[in-house]
Formats: C-alpha cells, sequence, structure tokens
C-alpha cells in the first residue's frame, strides 16, 4: 500500500484509547490483557500510532517515554498493513502479507516483542487491495469465519495483541464480488471475538464501518475494543454504535503534516471532552520528541524524552 495513496484519501487529527490506568468500570470490557505493560503506568487517554512499515521501522514507536513517570508516550504500535486479497481458485478472501509485512512478522523477537516488553501493544491493520475482498461484503457466517480464523492465526502465530480494521481500498465489484452488506462486518467481528476472547478489535472509521454498525441486534461495541475517526487533521467523534466515550478516538493526527498546535489543541479537547483515544499516524526515522511535548502536557501532564539515537531507518524488502 503505497503511502502517498493514503495521504490522499485521509488529512491528520488525533484519537485517544484509556490506558490501564483508569478505573476499572471506565475500562473496555474487551480490553486486552495478556500483554505486557509498563512497569510504571500512565493517566489519560492512551495514544495510538500507525506505522507504515513498506518504509519505516516498527521499532521507533517505543523511542518516545514520559520524563516523570516512564511509561511509553505510545501504547499501541500498529503495523500498517496486512492485506485482504481475494483467491480466485478457492473463490474465498484470503489473509496476504506483502515482504515488508512479512519481514516484521516473522521477525517478532526484533520488530515486536522488544515493544511489548515496554508495555506497548501491538496489533496489525488489515486493509483492501483493489481485489473486490473486503471486511464489507462477506455475504454468509461461514465466509465470515474463514476469515476470522485466519486473523486469530496470525495473531497467535505472531504473538501479536490483536487486529485493526481499515476498510479503504477493497474496491468492492472487482473479480465479480458483491457490494458491501449491513451483516458483513458484525459477522466478521462476532466470529473474530469468539476466536480472540482477550485480544484487541479496533476499527478504522471509514468504509462499511462507518454505514453498517449494527445488524440483527448487534452492534460494533459488542466486539470491538475501539473505533477512531480516520481523517487526519480534524476532529469527530465515530459514530460506533455501542461503544463509550472511553472507547472512541475522535481526533486524528498524521504527525508529518498536522502542525503541533493542531495536535495539542486536539489532545487539550480530547481531555476535556472525555474521550479516550488520540490517534496518531506516520512514525518515520526522523525524532518527533519536540513535535509531542505540547500533545505530551495536555494528555499526561508530562514531558516526552527520546534518547538520542533511537530512531532507525528500515530497510525495505
Amino acid at each position: 500500500m503505497k503511502q502517498t495513496t493514503r495521504f490522499a484519501l485521509m488529512a491528520a487529527a488525533c484519537a485517544t484509547l484509556f490506558y490501564t490506568a483508569c478505573t476499572k468500570q471506565d475500562a473496555p470490557s474487551n480490553a486486552d490483557q495478556t500483554s505486557p505493560r509498563a512497569v510504571t503506568a500512565k493517566s489519560g487517554p492512551i495514544s495510538v500510532m500507525y506505522v507504515e512499515v513498506n518504509n519505516n521501522n516498527l521499532l521507533n514507536v517505543g523511542c518516545y517515554s514520559l520524563k516523570k513517570s516512564g511509561a511509553p508516550f505510545f501504547d499501541y504500535a500498529i503495523i500498517f498493513a496486512a492485506n485482504i486479497n481475494y483467491d480466485a481458485t478457492a473463490h474465498k478472501a484470503v489473509l496476504y502479507n506483502n515482504p515488508n509485512v512479512t519481514k516484521v512478522l516473522t521477525n517478532k523477537a526484533t520488530y515486536i516483542q522488544p515493544l511489548q516488553a515496554k508495555g506497548i501493544k501491538v496489533t496489525l491493520s488489515i486493509l483492501g487491495n483493489h481485489q473486490g475482498a473486503g471486511i464489507g461484503n462477506f455475504t454468509s457466517r461461514a465466509a465470515a469465519a474463514d476469515f476470522a480464523q485466519q486473523l486469530a492465526d496470525a495473531v497467535n502465530t505472531y504473538g501479536l495483541d490483536g487486529i485493526d480494521f481499515d476498510d479503504e481500498y477493497a474496491d468492492y465489484g472487482n473479480n465479480g464480488l458483491p457490494q458491501p452488506n449491513d451483516s458483513s462486518l458484525i459477522l466478521l467481528l462476532s466470529e473474530l471475538r469468539s476466536r480472540l476472547p482477550g485480544k484487541t478489535i479496533s476499527i478504522y472509521n471509514i468504509g462499511v464501518a462507518a454505514s453498517y454498525g449494527s445488524y440483527g441486534g448487534h452492534t460494533i461495541g459488542e466486539y470491538a475494543n475501539y473505533a477512531w475517526n480516520p481523517y487526519y487533521g480534524s476532529y469527530s467523534v465515530p459514530a460506533t454504535p455501542g461503544l463509550t466515550k472511553a472507547q472512541k478516538g475522535p481526533a486524528a493526527v498524521d504527525v508529518t503534516s498536522t502542525s503541533s498546535s493542531t495536535s495539542t489543541s486536539f489532545a487539550q479537547r480530547t481531555v476535556s471532552d472525555g474521550y479516550g483515544v488520540m490517534l496518531f499516524y506516520n512514525l518515520t526515522q526522523t525524532s518527533i520528541a519536540s513535535y509531542l511535548q505540547g500533545t505530551s502536557k495536555a494528555l499526561y501532564n508530562d514531558s516526552v524524552v527520546a534518547p538520542a539515537g533511537c530512531s532507525q531507518p528500515w530497510t525495505s524488502q
């Protein structure tokens, strides 16, 4: 997935997720309890970073911590992105990992486990790939269950903390496949949740997720932990049924194009409005420690530190 294509569809903003320091009644019921956390917890919303692993090193998410508490600034590192492809022989949706995603996953001891050891959860984003297959056009529970099993196998094989869904670039209709329907997403989420009861499921609230958040008396909130605004540089509350304010991120920020003052403003608004997620995108090798200072003060009343030389380049496959 080309980085420039994603930039063309979205503009920047930020969204926040509650950290484990929130009270028990505020914590999402589906929250993942399986991965290690930082020894010193932080209070306030949690921060999520998407990393384009075709171009950038996932490990850079772990370079940023809070000065007073020592907790990581980012709570989630999302591998962007695996794909939903269409197998014309088997006539079904299949999970595809390009060479760079494969490099991260198969070298989990190098790229995934060091982040988890710092208390950062690592999840895999699932994105369309112009082949007509997507999260929005499963036509039966059996088909949704088959793909959910593929995702669960990946999570268990690579020691991931969950799955993120991004309904872009599916190009519904290609390969003679159907357009989105109102049951597909709910079927997929319910099947995945049954297979990953303790893991995180998040929703990038675009495409089918923004249109079909409920079906047959069931909602996204029964199965997903979080949903966030997909349009960078804007502040917009996701209209995802069944999720609480603590599980929603209205602010989305692209750290390469959204100004630091806008990021700070979004962070202040996220806290004052009582939302639980701040979303960031496009971490590169260039340090963003200075960029994050105002945002960190607003979210955590703490400053950000990043050791010199921590950020590393990426050798793409």
